[in-house]
């Protein structure tokens, strides 16, 4: 085979894999529904700088000319999807079907970041640290990089020289069984997709997959138990204080810049604030001296880290001095973290406006959510959820967020911490009426790239 249409190319991932195809040489072209909404303009202008042809999401790619070998697909995209139905016979493949065959196109040694959490922000972290040491890796990220972005990349694909390759593997639909890797980093089981049980069965069987070595977390490690192959090289990181292991988190610092200490003196200059990040970067200094690099090489390179587009992203400050930030947070842990790192620049409240990235992901959260919330806020920050971001893939549009909010409000001691508000001009007044000087306002949310427009209209 050597050409690809890619329906839902505008997707952060699909869009990452047409470009990784593009850069086999191979004639690639994609459709997406929201190819001209202007949020999704530097993507798409990027996949077409790449040489990637952009078509209507309507089956005209199919209409005359050379057909393609192979549709690439994902699971979001439903079987009336009219690509779908003017494509006729032509052979289909999943997305991870492809992603199986880059790698092994690709003749490197793999390494698979996955996790409920922070896979994207780590697999761009670990490919840059690869990068400021000197090994020039490829990376498929579903998050894109700052240090990456130009007009002829988006930066959630880098071409690399180099004998790595870095790339995220998705948990969502199970997907990440269709293929292996040399290395696996598995980050953390959280409350998304699928009950914990489950996703423990699932990360340990894709360890079957993986050939030489894994970093896990502690949670992980011990959530799969007995499910470790013996052949596996195996290094564990985890946050428990007083810890002699090595890569265990001892204590972390919030500051100008952020700072960890490792439970063996080891101290970390961190790329951004949470206690989240420092993890993470337990996580990859782990990997790093596992691929053999030198402990202080790696620690200089990590902290050199640019960061990765809507996460954490300060967006500025309302007319009343609040300040206002932009992230990808969309289950109930990323949420929590994301808010426990602004609580450190925060020294009022916390406004955070959450806009779920799915009816069906919303209803599988909607109680591990409120019991994290009910928890970590305080009584002077409210918590305002938007109704969910539709993209495909379901039938079933419920729970709605007025529901749920109201919900929300009869179980909670503090019923006034909660708010729906889904109408944008109405939030917008409402926050520019309520943010102050000292207070924080985080606009949270996947999938849907306005968010990130939005957040900037709230500044001045």
């Amino acid at each position: 085979m050597k050409s690809f249409h890619f329906i839902g190319v505008g997707g952060i991932g699909m869009s990452a894999l047409a470009a990784g195809a593009a850069e086999c040489g191979w004639q690639v072209s994609g459709s997406d529904r929201g190819a001209d909404k202007p949020e999704n303009a530097p993507l798409i202008s990027a996949l077409r700088a790449q040489g990637v042809q952009i078509f209507p999401q309507d089956g005209s790619r199919f209409a005359s000319g050379e057909l393609p070998d192979a549709l690439i697909y994902s699971t979001a995209i439903e079987e009336d999807n009219p690509d779908l139905l003017a494509a006729g016979n032509i052979p289909r493949m999943h997305r991870s079907e492809f992603l199986r065959l880059l790698l092994e196109n690709s003749g490197k040694t793999t390494i698979a970041v996955t996790g409920s959490c922070g896979k994207s922000s780590v697999t761009a972290h670990l490919t840059e640290t690869l990068d400021n040491m000197g090994a020039d890796p490829e990376m498929i990220s579903g998050a894109l990089s700052k240090s990456y972005r130009r007009s002829d990349n988006a930066g959630n694909y880098r071409a690399g020289k180099g004998k790595y390759l870095v790339f995220e593997a998705d948990e969502s639909d199970k997907s990440l069984l269709a293929y292996g890797a040399d290395y696996a980093v598995i980050l953390n089981i959280g409350t998304d997709h699928y009950e914990q049980d489950e996703l423990a069965r699932v990360f340990g069987e894709f360890l079957k997959n993986i050939r030489r070595g894994a970093i896990l977390s502690r949670q992980v490690a011990d959530a799969l138990a007995d499910r470790i192959p013996e052949h596996l090289q195996i290094r564990i990181f985890d946050a428990e204080n007083g810890s002699e292991k090595a890569l265990t988190l001892q204590e972390y610092l919030p500051g100008e810049p952020p700072m960890a200490r490792c439970a063996d003196g080891t101290l970390l200059t961190l790329p951004a604030i949470g206690r989240h990040v420092a993890l993470n970067a337990l996580a990859i200094l782990g990997l790093a001296e596992m691929l053999g690099f030198e402990k202080n090489s790696v620690i200089g390179a990590l902290s050199r880290f640019g960061g990765v587009w809507r996460r954490n992203d300060f967006a500025g400050k309302t007319p009343s001095g609040a300040m206002v930030y932009d992230d990808y947070a969309h289950n109930p842990e990323k949420i929590i973290s994301c808010l426990s790192g602004m609580r450190e620049s925060a020294r009022g409240r916390l406004l955070a406006v959450f806009q779920p990235h799915g009816y069906k992901p919303f209803g599988f959260m909607e109680k591990a959510l409120f019991e994290k919330l009910e928890a970590f806020l305080r009584k002077d920050d409210i918590f305002i959820l938007m109704e969910p971001f539709y993209a495909g893939g379901t039938s079933s549009f419920s729970p709605h967020s007025c529901d749920v909010c109201h919900s929300w409000q009869q179980a909670s001691a503090r019923p006034e911490c909660y708010l729906e508000l889904s109408d944008r001009e109405k939030l917008k007044t409402f926050i520019q009426k309520e943010a102050a000087a000292g207070d924080v306002v985080v606009i949270m949310g996947a999938r849907d790239n306005s968010l990130s427009i939005f957040a900037h209209d709230l500044t001045l």
